[in-house]
């Protein structure tokens, strides 16, 4: 058996197109769209392939209309390609991001998953990192040999009493510092953290072209190409007037 494992694919058509094709099930951690410029093509593809999908917070945040409640300048460019991907999606696709399970249970021979975008207790927002204390207790609170999550966008396996921690990273928009899409792969009872280049500039290109300021594009870009946010530079503190 051989499984497929995929997180917030944030309308990234070229990175999903680098997935290995022979699998037995792909199962997909939510986060299909936003941000990225294909979220109709992504959502085509996870209903035609996918056989579970969780719902992330961006996939509620565009077809429910709720504040998908990213930190910083996060927040600023879902707001900012949120309009243009409600636009893009048909109202079919809006129906079957908002119906999508917050988390499910699976068994696979003697082997038992939970899977959820966030953490068990807070399934579209809770964020925690690798190395959060929180996972001792989200871990010992599911009934699964392995919890899969995503959410933070950094890859990351780790055990955690007798559960298995997998966070398989984003495909589409990796917080991993260069450009690879990353995912996960579970074959034969081994579980695999695996990441690879793609069509980047292709989807670069497509970025560029978004209805949003030159400030949101170049955010996007630097992104996909870098793995992180540029920094802001901040002001000298000789200058800064206060206000009372």
């Amino acid at each position: 058996m051989k499984i497929v494992i995929a997180s917030d694919l944030h309308g990234n058509l070229e990175a999903l197109a680098i997935l290995p094709r022979n699998y037995d099930q792909l199962w997909i951690l939510g986060d299909l769209v936003n941000y990225g410029p294909d979220p109709a093509e992504v959502v085509d593809y996870v209903r035609l392939h996918a056989a579970h999908v969780v719902r992330g917070n961006h996939d509620h945040a565009v077809a429910c209309g709720e504040d998908p409640r990213c930190p910083g300048r996060l927040h600023e460019l879902a707001k900012a390609t949120g309009k243009f991907t409600q636009d893009q999606l048909p109202p079919g696709d809006r129906q079957y991001l908002c119906g999508l399970p917050l988390q499910m249970e699976l068994q696979m021979g003697q082997t038992r998953f939970w899977l959820c975008h966030a953490t068990p207790s807070d399934p579209l927002y809770g964020y925690a990192p690798a190395a959060s204390e929180k996972w001792s207790e989200e871990c010992n609170h599911v009934p699964a040999d392995i919890l899969l999550v995503g959410h933070t966008h950094a890859q990351f396996m780790k055990k955690v009493g007798n559960c298995l921690l997998v966070n398989p990273g984003s495909l589409g928009q990796p917080n991993n510092r260069n450009a690879l899409a990353c995912y996960a792969v579970w074959e034969n009872g081994i579980m695999s953290l695996c990441s690879t280049a793609y069509a980047v500039e292709t989807t670069v290109a497509k970025v560029q072209g978004l209805p949003a300021s030159e400030v949101v594009r170049s955010d996007l870009v630097t992104l996909l190409r870098t793995g992180r946010l540029a920094e802001v530079p901040t002001r000298d503190a000789s200058q800064v007037c206060l206000q009372g």
